[in-house]
């Protein structure tokens, strides 16, 4: 018997306070929340600013609210059809400076897009990225609200 693959993964849902970073990935036709494996020399909060920092170029962001785990069971259709079962960790994280890091456009396998919060969760593809966005917006506003 072949034992599931069993992952953790950990991204952010970065904003500036109007508006959210999302990935457009057109070879897949997919929108994403930035998010990838968390290494073994890491904590899961190093794995996710480095995959978010990755995926989307913008290297000065920090981590301002936990915003929890969720169990996430999937068919990985692009390697063959395979089972995987994974952690997922995701922060709200808020934009320092608007510079990115500049890349030649092929290494690039997303193209990050700025959209409002309810745009983010309409655009995003999966339901699970879907509920980490109202997550987020829900931590934002309580934030806010303390001043």
């Amino acid at each position: 018997m072949t034992k599931t693959p069993f992952y953790t993964a950990a991204g952010g849902v970065v904003t500036d306070g109007e508006r959210v970073l999302v990935l457009l990935r057109p070879s897949r036709k997919e929108v994403r929340l930035p998010k990838g494996h968390v290494e073994g020399f890491e904590t899961v909060e190093e794995g996710a600013i480095r995959e978010t920092i990755e995926e989307t170029g913008y290297p000065e962001i920090e981590i301002v609210g936990d915003l929890g785990s969720q169990i996430v069971e999937f068919v990985n259709r692009w390697f063959a059809n395979d089972k995987r079962v994974r952690e997922e960790r995701f922060y709200l994280m808020k934009l320092l400076d608007d510079v990115t890091i500049q890349r030649p456009a092929e290494d690039w396998q997303f193209d990050p897009k700025w959209v409002s919060w309810d745009e983010a969760e309409e655009m995003l593809t999966f339901e699970a990225e879907r509920e980490w966005v109202r997550r987020a917006r829900a931590l934002w506003r309580a934030q806010a609200s303390r001043g």
